[in-house]
C-alpha cells in the first residue's frame, strides 16, 4: 500500500482526469459538468427488462416487448444511459485497458444492484469467445463481476459460462432479429453441477436489444439455474443514439 505522500505525488505528476471529457478533476471520476450530464436510470422503469419509461402507473408494469416475449432472465437493471456521457468510459474500459475504472464502476453497481446481490448465489460475467478475449486480453464482464464479488462477498466464477463460438460484434447487427439470430445458441454451461439450483446474477457493461443477456441467461437456465438476473453498466435507451 503506498503512502500518502506518495499519491499526493502521483496526483502532481498525474492529475486525475474526468473519466468522460478528460477534464482535471480533483479526484477520479466525473467532473462538475459531465455528472450533471449522466443519466442515471433510477425512474420508471420495466419490472422485468429495466427499460425506461416516461411514466408507469406502478412498480409491476412491463413493456410491451416483455409482454409479447418474456425473457427468459427474471429481471434486468441498468445503472446508467448509454449515450454521449457514459460511452466513452465504458469502451475506455472495454477496448482501451482502463482497468483502472473497475473499482469505481464496481461501486456503482453494488449499490444499485443491492436487492439483486442479496438473493443471488453466485455472480458470473457474459463472457467472451476465447479468440477474442486472447486478442483483447481481459473480459471486461470478468472485471467487473470480480470486483463485483470482492465488495459484496457473493462468489464470481468467470468459467460456469463459456461463449462456444465465435459471433460478430453486436454492434454490428443491423437489427434486434439479427442480434438475437447472431447470439442464438452462442453460450454453453461445461459443468451444470456449478450453476444447477442457484441464483445467477449474470453481469455485462452494455445491454442493447438485451439478446446477449437473453441468449446467456437461456444457457443458464437449461443447465438447471434457479433464476438469473442480470445487472450492467449501461443500456441502450434508444438504438440509433451512439455506437457502441
Amino acid at each position: 500500500m503506498g503512502s500518502p505522500w506518495q499519491g499526493r505525488l502521483l496526483d502532481l505528476l498525474f492529475p486525475p482526469l474526468c473519466i468522460a471529457c478528460r477534464a482535471t478533476v480533483g479526484t477520479p471520476g466525473f467532473c462538475a459538468a459531465c455528472w450533471g450530464q449522466v443519466r442515471f436510470l433510477d425512474g420508471p422503469l420495466c419490472a422485468c427488462c429495466g427499460v425506461p419509461f416516461d411514466a408507469a402507473p406502478d412498480a409491476a408494469t412491463l413493456c410491451a416487448a416483455c409482454l409479447a416475449r418474456p425473457p427468459a432472465y427474471d429481471r434486468a437493471r441498468a445503472i446508467l444511459a448509454y449515450d454521449e456521457t457514459s460511452r466513452a468510459p465504458i469502451l475506455a474500459l472495454k477496448h482501451a485497458d482502463r482497468l483502472d475504472l473497475v473499482p469505481g464502476f464496481a461501486l456503482w453497481l453494488r449499490r444499485s444492484g443491492q436487492q439483486m446481490l442479496a438473493g443471488c448465489d453466485l455472480i458470473v460475467p457474459v463472457p467472451l469467445h476465447r479468440w477474442r478475449l486472447w486478442r483483447r486480453r481481459y473480459n471486461q464482464a470478468a472485471e467487473l463481476a470480480r470486483a463485483l464479488a470482492g465488495l459484496s462477498g457473493r462468489p464470481a466464477d468467470p468459467l460456469a459460462l463459456v461463449r462456444s463460438r465465435p459471433t460478430p460484434s453486436q454492434g454490428a447487427m443491423p437489427s434486434a432479429r439479427a442480434r438475437r439470430r447472431n447470439v442464438l445458441g452462442a453460450f454453453k454451461v461445461p459443468d451444470p453441477r456449478r450453476v444447477a439450483g442457484r441464483h445467477i446474477l449474470l453481469v455485462d457493461d452494455v445491454l442493447t436489444t438485451g439478446a446477449t443477456v437473453e441468449a446467456a441467461a437461456r444457457a443458464l437456465r437449461r443447465a438447471g439455474a434457479r433464476s438469473v438476473a442480470v445487472l450492467a453498466l449501461a443500456r441502450v435507451v434508444r438504438e440509433a443514439e451512439v455506437p457502441i
